[in-house]
């Protein structure tokens, strides 16, 4: 009786401590990780903002250059980009597959990336890739099909995220420290100011923003009407 009270109470000894270190692991884990910040975009109707990026720029410290290649990619199909808009980190690699089932020639005039990809086939999959080294934002477009374009947001921070359908977004693993937290938009109004807020990280923990921005109407071609058949181009 007494060696069954004896190993009962090993095993609970043994599993509190189990349990307090596998407590402090979570814990310990989570404070690497950092906080994070969750960001709402709406017009100025209420209404949820989609592709808007917020990016939170460091001003206590400085971000460490990252040392691992990262390849981001953007599709094409039904003869669109996939996604509208991309933001990335100075020195990301950007793929552009084709699998659309006509061709696609992609370019950009834009000053923080000239490129030209010329005609190419449909399945063409990781063969286009251009490094994005300068930041700014970078337009690209379809030398066949005008109505395709997107946006290339290219950053110095590694803090952003882009908001989905419903304005919501949320940046992961900040650590402490103070940031200059901003809002873009392709569409946003120029004559606008951006807007950009002081927000301070204090013992990981996590914390929301809200941005309400004035967008305007984008000209854009046309998109051509389906013809009968598939050819090369259309």
């Amino acid at each position: 009786m007494r060696n069954c009270i004896k190993k009962n109470n090993y095993f609970m000894i043994f599993t509190e401590i189990t349990i307090s270190f596998f407590f402090f692991i979570v814990v310990l884990v989570s404070n690497c990780y950092g906080a994070n910040l969750k960001a709402l975009v709406t017009d100025t109707e209420g209404k949820p903002v989609e592709f808007a990026v917020v990016t939170a720029t460091p001003t206590s410290f400085t971000v460490k250059e990252s040392k691992h290649q990262v390849t981001v990619i953007i599709d094409q199909v039904d003869k669109e980009f996939i996604d509208y808009v991309t933001p990335i980190q100075v020195g990301t690699t950007v793929s552009f597959p084709n699998n659309d089932k006509i061709r696609h020639h992609i370019y950009s005039f834009s000053p923080a990336k000239t490129f030209e990809i010329p005609l190419y086939p449909p399945g063409v999959k990781a063969e286009n890739k251009v490094l994005f080294d300068k930041p700014g934002v970078v337009v690209i477009g379809c030398n066949i099909h005008d109505w395709m374009k997107a946006y290339i947001y290219v950053l110095e921070t590694p803090y952003f995220a882009r908001s989905d359908s419903q304005g919501k977004m949320t940046i992961n693993n900040l650590p402490d420290g103070q940031y200059d937290v901003a809002i873009w938009h392709p569409n946003q109004d120029p004559k606008s100011p951006g807007q950009t807020m002081k927000v301070s990280v204090v013992n990981n923990k996590d914390g929301d923003v809200k941005f309400t921005v004035h967008l305007t109407h984008q000209w854009s071609s046309r998109r051509a009407p389906v013809l009968g058949g598939v050819g090369l181009y259309h």
